[in-house]
């Protein structure tokens, strides 16, 4: 079995489950080399292709803030198989592994990525949000002292949900939980309790809080959080990642678009967002405009209409997220200029 068909199967077996334990950075834990895990066995990634974009994916995963450096180099040879080559993520993605790669062929450990995040500046902690259906919503965890731990929920209040969610790039905080809430419960030790943010804050580690480690918290009172995922789109079910149907993403779900009213400022704004160039001229035709094979789930967008001008497809006018009269039939594609 070629290394490419390997790797594939390997990562297909945790698709849907999000989580930072699949990445790390050595160092670490929040800047160094990137490293794969990959079938129980650390890898790394050639720096063909690899840029911030890429990085910015690892950071997230990470709950490690935003990416401030992408390195191709410099950061010490690893010595375990290079895994990766040719990465190319979109920046939407919540998993590195969810980003098209190459099977490496003659890269050498010279050529290993690495990553610098915000939080890598930080005198605090990064932290990330455990046992959830995405990256953005779970159980607090904190990283002190080599190891990761819960978060007590007495004093846990939405402002400081705030800051834990804008520090992982989530949005606002749409709930919060401090008892008995459906994530799964860390058995690691309770580290901090007793936050009390302003809200201002950078990291939710340097909001005032009460080292818990000697203290009592049991299980069920861990503090979680259920952020706003931020916007986002793709293109799937297309020839290249330039080209596909065209789905959004609302509130972590992602869902597709009707072509009521889908004009050619419309597909610029899309084009111009994914980083795919111009956009290919928009038929006439209503059966060309739905080339790609339909979507199932949500229709979130109908009645699109931008300007051309607008720096996000979110920011165009449209009905009400999730109203629409279509069905999955009508569900528009996109081709950009870009391979």
């Amino acid at each position: 079995m070629d290394l490419h068909r390997y790797l594939c199967l390997s990562f297909a077996a945790y698709l849907g489950v999000v989580t930072s334990s699949e990445v790390r950075l050595v160092p670490g834990p929040c800047a160094g080399r990137v490293e794969v895990l990959v079938n129980g066995y650390w890898g790394t990634v050639c720096t063909e292709g690899w840029d911030k974009t890429d990085a910015e994916v690892v950071c997230k995963q990470l709950g490690c803030g935003m990416v401030k450096e992408a390195f191709r180099s410099g950061l010490g040879a690893g010595s375990s198989p290079i895994l990766m080559t040719n990465v190319a993520c979109q920046g939407t993605e919540k998993s590195l592994k969810h980003c098209h790669f190459e099977e490496p062929e003659d890269c050498d450990h010279s050529q290993d990525a690495g990553a610098q995040c915000q939080a890598a500046e930080y005198t605090v902690l990064p932290v990330r949000l455990v046992g959830g259906a995405t990256r953005c919503r779970g159980q607090v965890e904190v990283y002190h002292k080599n190891r990761w731990g819960a978060v007590c929920g007495y004093g846990w209040d939405l402002t400081d949900a705030k800051v834990l969610c804008r520090q992982l790039a989530c949005g606002r905080p749409q709930r919060i939980t401090n008892r008995c809430s459906n994530f799964h419960s860390s058995s690691d030790a309770v580290l901090l309790g007793q936050l009390e943010c302003t809200g201002k804050e950078d990291s939710l580690t340097h909001c005032q809080n009460q080292s818990w480690e000697k203290l009592p918290c049991p299980s069920y009172l861990h503090a979680g959080v259920v952020c706003r995922e931020p916007f986002a789109l793709r293109l799937v079910d297309g020839p290249r990642a330039c080209s596909g149907r065209l789905e959004v993403q609302h509130d972590g779900e992602w869902g597709t678009v009707c072509d009521d009213h889908w004009a050619m400022p419309n597909a610029e704004v899309v084009c111009r967002e994914l980083g795919c160039g111009q956009a290919e001229p928009v038929s006439q035709l209503v059966w060309e405009r739905t080339r790609f094979r339909q979507g199932t789930g949500r229709i979130w967008l109908d009645d699109v209409r931008c300007k051309g001008e607008e720096k996000t497809l979110q920011n165009c006018a449209h009905r009400i997220w999730g109203y629409h009269d279509c069905s999955h039939r009508e569900d528009i594609s996109v081709v950009c200029q870009v391979n």
